[in-house]
This record gives C-alpha cells, sequence and structure tokens, in this order.
C-alpha cells in the first residue's frame, strides 16, 4: 500500500514536470522566417503582391529596409549571424566564416541552443562553400536542411524560344510546369517539404523555421499563368533608364548575368556601358513581377497553415535588383532599388503599423532574440574585429516597435570593386581581386557613399584614398539619379554624412 502512495506520488511529480517543460515550451513563440531571392521592395503601382500586403496590414511593417551588401551570400551569412561582411570578412562565396574568421554563432543557433527545433527548407544560407557545403549544418538546424531536387535544373536549356523554335537558357523563362524536368519547379518542392514539416510534427518544442524561396532570382522561371497576371501594356519602364552623365564608373556594373542567357545574348549589348533596349526593358520587368506574383502566391499557402496566435512571422529578402533604373539590372551595387528589401513583422499581440525609419537586415537577429523572450542578454559587438562568439552588429527594433524608440536610424551597406573602370568581374569580383569598397549611408532623406581603397589582404581601408562619390537628394531624387556629390550647396551635408558612415561603418 505503501509503495503505490509512493509510486502515485512519484507519477504525479512526473506528469507535473513534463507539464512544466510543456508549458515553459509553448510560452515560447514559433518563428516562421520566410527568405525570398531577389525581391526589391515592390509597391503597388509596380504589381500587386495580395498575400505580402495582407500581412503587412496586420503586422510592423518596414519600407525602408537594407541588405549589408546586395549580393546573396554575404547577405545572408550577414543577416544569420547579425554582423556585417567585414566581420565575416566575406564579400564572394568562398569562404566560411567559422573557419576563416571565428566560430561566430548563428540566428538559427540561438534559438536551437534556446529549446527550439530549428529547420531550413530551401535558399536560406547560400549553399556552397559560404556555408560548408552544409548550410551550416549541424550548428544551425536540427535536422539536414532540404533542398529541392528539380534545383540541378535551374540553368538547363527548358525556356522555349519562339524566335529560335528552340529550348535554350534565356532569362526570360515563363514555363507549363507538368512539361518541366520532374514536372515541378523548385519552390513548389520546397513549399510541400515546409507543409509536411509543419503538419507532420509531434514536438512539444517551439519551432524557428526558416523558408528560403528561388524566385524572383534569376532566371526569371515561373508558371506561365503568372505572366497573364501582368499584362504588358501596363507595364512602366524606369523613369531614367540610362546611365547617370555624372555616375562615378566606379559604381557602374555590368550586369554580365544577364549578358550572359541567351535571349539576351543575342541582343548584342556593347560592354560594359550599353543600355537594355527599351522593349527588353519592358519584357523583363514584365517577367520579374510575374515572378514575384508567383511567390506570393506560395507564401499565401505557407501562410494559411500557420497558427497566428502563437507564431511570429518574418518575411524579408536577401537584397533587392535593379530593373534598369539608371540603366542598371540585377544586384551588384549600393543603390536603393539593389538593396531595399520587404521586412514584414508579425508578432502576435503587436499593434499592425508601418514604420519609415531606414533599418537593416543585421537587425533581425537582435529583434528576434528580443520578441522571442529567450531570456539571454546578448551584447552588441564593439567593431568589426569584435571575435565575441556571441554578438551582433546590429540593432534591436522593438523599441522602435514600442514607440519609445526617437533615435535617428541610419543603415549602411557595401559592395567591392575590382577596378575604376567596368570590367567582367566588376559584378562579383573574388576577394583576391578586391582593389576598392564602397561604403554607403542611408538616411530618411539622404544616400551617401564613398568608394575607397580597400585591402583585401589585410582587410584595412584607406578612406582618403577616395575613387568616387555618391549623394542623393531623396525628397527631389527618389530615383538616385542626380549625384550632387560635387555640388558646393551640399558640403555640408557632404562632410556630415561622411563622418557618420565612418564612425559608423565598423559596427
Amino acid at each position: 500500500m505503501a509503495f503505490l502512495k509512493l509510486f502515485g506520488i512519484l507519477l504525479c511529480l512526473s506528469i507535473t514536470i513534463i507539464a512544466c517543460e510543456q508549458l515553459k515550451h509553448k510560452t515560447k513563440p514559433n518563428v516562421l522566417l520566410v527568405l525570398i531571392d531577389d525581391m526589391r521592395h515592390l509597391g503597388e503601382e509596380e504589381v500587386n503582391l495580395i498575400h505580402l500586403n495582407n500581412l503587412a496590414g496586420k503586422s510592423i511593417n518596414f519600407r525602408n529596409a537594407f541588405a549589408q551588401q546586395a549580393l546573396c551570400a554575404p547577405s545572408r551569412n550577414s543577416l544569420l549571424t547579425g554582423r556585417r561582411p567585414d566581420s565575416l570578412r566575406l564579400y564572394d562565396f568562398y569562404s566560411y566564416w567559422r573557419d576563416f574568421v571565428a566560430n561566430y554563432k548563428s540566428l538559427p543557433q540561438v534559438f536551437k541552443e534556446n529549446g527550439y527545433d530549428t529547420y531550413a527548407v530551401g535558399k536560406v544560407f547560400h549553399p556552397g562553400e559560404s556555408s560548408n557545403f552544409t548550410d551550416d549544418y549541424p550548428y544551425s538546424w536540427t535536422e539536414r536542411p532540404y533542398h529541392p531536387s528539380s534545383e540541378r535544373y535551374k540553368n538547363y536549356p527548358v525556356c522555349y524560344d519562339r524566335r529560335t523554335k528552340s529550348m535554350q537558357k534565356n532569362l526570360i523563362c515563363p514555363v507549363v510546369t507538368k512539361n518541366q524536368p520532374d514536372k515541378t519547379l523548385p519552390d513548389l518542392e520546397i513549399l510541400d517539404n515546409t507543409l509536411k514539416i509543419l503538419n507532420k510534427r509531434d514536438s512539444e518544442k517551439p519551432y524557428f523555421l526558416a523558408v528560403g524561396l528561388h524566385k524572383p532570382h534569376i532566371p526569371l522561371k515561373y508558371p506561365k499563368k503568372y505572366k497573364d497576371m501582368v499584362p504588358i501594356q501596363n507595364v512602366q519602364p524606369p523613369r531614367f533608364p540610362f546611365k547617370p552623365e555624372n555616375l562615378p564608373l566606379v559604381s557602374w556594373h555590368p550586369w554580365t548575368d544577364l549578358r550572359s542567357r541567351d535571349d539576351i545574348k543575342s541582343l548584342n549589348i556593347s560592354f560594359p556601358l550599353g543600355t537594355m533596349p527599351h522593349k527588353w526593358t519592358i519584357k523583363i520587368r514584365q517577367s520579374y513581377y510575374a515572378a514575384a506574383l508567383y511567390i506570393d502566391g506560395l507564401i499565401g499557402k505557407l501562410l494559411s497553415h500557420i497558427n497566428y496566435s502563437n507564431t511570429i512571422v518574418v518575411i524579408t529578402s536577401d537584397h533587392g535588383w535593379s530593373l534598369g533604373e539608371n540603366g542598371l539590372w540585377a544586384k551588384y551595387s549600393n543603390f536603393d532599388v539593389a538593396l531595399k528589401v520587404p521586412l514584414i513583422f508579425y508578432v502576435p499581440g503587436m499593434v499592425p503599423q508601418t514604420m519609415d525609419p531606414p533599418v537593416e537586415l543585421i537587425d533581425i537577429f537582435p529583434t528576434l532574440v528580443e520578441l522571442s523572450g529567450l531570456g539571454i542578454n546578448i551584447p552588441k559587438c564593439r567593431n568589426t574585429n569584435d571575435r565575441s562568439i556571441l554578438c551582433y552588429g546590429g540593432k534591436s527594433l522593438v523599441p522602435l516597435m514600442k514607440g519609445i524608440d526617437s533615435s535617428d536610424y541610419f543603415a549602411i551597406s557595401q559592395y567591392p570593386r575590382p577596378s575604376v573602370f567596368p570590367q567582367h568581374d566588376s559584378d562579383k569580383p573574388r576577394l583576391k581581386n578586391i582593389k576598392i569598397m564602397g561604403y554607403s549611408i542611408r538616411t530618411k532623406q539622404y544616400r551617401y557613399t564613398e568608394w575607397v581603397n580597400f585591402n583585401s589582404t589585410t582587410f584595412t581601408i584607406d578612406w582618403e584614398l577616395i575613387y568616387g562619390g555618391e549623394l542623393y537628394n531623396h525628397h527631389t531624387d527618389p530615383d538616385e539619379s542626380n549625384n550632387l556629390y560635387t555640388n558646393i550647396h551640399y558640403e555640408p551635408v557632404k562632410k556630415y554624412l561622411s563622418e557618420l558612415l565612418r564612425n559608423n561603418y565598423s559596427t
């Protein structure tokens, strides 16, 4: 009898402990992070992304969010470690920070170490050397990250070209899905796998689920029906489709990835300063919008499976994409269109609002840690040489969300160049070839950029050796087409912004 009584007490105690553990986990919200590839900040005058706009309407919507570098691997590693490219010493695709610099903790790793199941589906870290060919598994993820099998056909000649009546490796590539290899597309597989994770989870732990969608990254390959949703007669050209006269050459990039596609190659556009024909500008913009609509539809399906009462949802992109503004295409620059991205935070119980101050993608790390109530204190990195295993270079946006921070916000970005004059590797120079770094600061009114001497062996900067400068007043020139750098009337502004940039680029 005494044994049974003792057994009953122990059983009740065990149940209580289990219940407490379950309660502890349930007090932590789930986190869904959606990373879209090459998605610029799109206004409704360009295309109406219904599902993203609906989510933005019930979320904290940051309308001026900027990437740290307009290139996939550096931007993703920066976002997922909360550190600037200078801290990771990654400006291309060919080094892994844990081996090359220090064993810094990543955002999903922090959640994993604090009781979360962490999953990666699709392109979260950039695949390859920059994430150790493992997407940083097992440090960051509970399970091996998932990649769609159909991704191997990314650059196959699967685009039917009416002009040649053949299959080509085109930039513009609307397709019939059932006619594609494997009868599917990568983002469709990514969505299916994500829903399987959500529907089959039986763990009591909260989850951190990162989903990386591939489009609208080129080639602009998407289900054909989305092109019909963007009538070409409604597509507007950029207001300034040519290289501005006062743009320093070091700022220009020749968008070689577009030039290498079969349909664009056939246009014989002069290298490196030639501009896209008007007809093709409209066609590319149409297909980019169509690819964005395709992704928006997939996000809508994903969000229909989310429990909003206990899930934080963050949607953003690794960087933006130029669509012919100032004669430029793709990323590879310090212009707003190449750096500005959507940034939406849905937080249960938080009042929806639209935020205009400039913020940065490295702000996501400390913001999510604070919002999730992990109960850990992560310090701010002292500078880019701070080798602390866990610190962040951005700032938590929670005070801004709650209206208790009135600071003057700004965003700092950068881009490397091998030379002043555009070359074949100006878009994506390898580390050993980088000679110049363009550091850019975006305030509410201005974008200011200095292209300065950079030593890629010692990782040092000579601020006194300037190869070009840019200053744009967004109140009068939102297209960044009128460079005011040499305008004597803006000397005080230039001096102020130069000091602000130089005093803050490393933090």
